[in-house]
């Protein structure tokens, strides 16, 4: 009786303590880190280093490069965190992305411009029913309905890698 005690003890410490507000199970694992690949217009969705989850994107209306300032229709690269979760977007739902970040900041003070900033990854929203392909203003753009469930998995403070 000891053992089968000293046992259970054992395989209860052994298992990883879960922060009690995360959505965790099989079909929807924590989502502990985000990658943008602005090359194959694709999100995905991860779970450590396992891709749980993965959309396709469309991007600013200039997607190649990085973006430096405002109006210049690109989508930043490098490694952001999700700021917020915006459930009264115009696009549906969003979740904001830290751009411009002190980097940011510094290319475009020695450029002599402002970085812009109110970069996110959202819906559609009634207003666009059929866009063309990299339509935003540099955010990363999903339907609907894929927007829907990133808002759920998604919390702030989690880490985005943007890929040129």
């Amino acid at each position: 009786m000891r053992a089968i005690f000293v046992l259970c003890i054992m395989l209860a410490m052994a298992i990883p303590d879960r922060p009690a507000s995360a959505n965790v199970n099989a079909r929807n694992p924590e989502i502990t880190q985000l990658l943008l690949d602005k090359s194959s217009r694709t999100l995905y969705l991860l779970n450590g280093k396992r891709a749980v989850r993965q959309y396709r994107v469309d991007l600013g209306s200039n997607p190649s490069g990085h973006k430096q300032f405002q109006g210049d229709g690109r989508t930043p690269e490098g490694l952001y965190y999700i700021t917020h979760r915006n459930p009264n977007s115009n696009f549906h739902l969003s979740l904001g992305i830290s751009y411009p970040n002190a980097r940011d900041r510094e290319i475009a003070r020695r450029l002599g411009r402002n970085p812009g900033g109110d970069i996110f990854i959202h819906g559609r929203g009634a207003r666009i029913s059929n866009p063309p392909p990299d339509w935003t203003r540099g955010c990363a753009a999903v339907t609907d309905t894929e927007m829907a469930e990133i808002f759920n998995l998604v919390r702030p403070g989690t880490p985005i890698f943007i890929k040129p």
